[in-house]
């Protein structure tokens, strides 16, 4: 069993998906855990998740360390499914806090800022 869930799929097809899906969640994780590009850091991540969303503490360490770690496990091609379910559940937690604005969240500028 842990040999199928830990075995990541070789070929041209997953390697770009895992790719692809790597370079796209890093930037996020990095700003949530590290602080880069704007972001606030594991601490005010982790007191915005626990405070503000009420999410408890457990999940949110969960979600920062499944956030930095899983791009990586991607990349490298290390757990690749363990990883991209830790990721759908990133982005589950992420649609119960986006799903009032919509999938195109506000890229047209028709909500107030803030």
């Amino acid at each position: 069993m842990w040999r199928t869930l830990l075995r990541t799929d070789g070929g041209a097809a997953p390697a770009l998906a895992r790719l692809t899906l790597a370079f796209v969640i890093f930037p996020h994780g990095a700003q949530h855990v590290l602080g880069w590009f704007g972001g606030y850091g594991f601490a005010g991540t982790y007191g915005w998740m626990t405070g503000t969303l009420g999410f408890a503490p457990a999940f949110a360490v969960l979600a920062l360390v499944t956030e930095i770690t899983a791009p990586f496990a991607l990349l490298f091609g290390l757990g690749g499914r363990v990883a991209a379910l830790g990721i759908v559940g990133l982005m589950l937690g992420a649609l119960s806090t986006h799903v009032t604005n919509g999938f195109f969240m506000n890229w047209f500028g028709s909500l107030p800022a803030g």
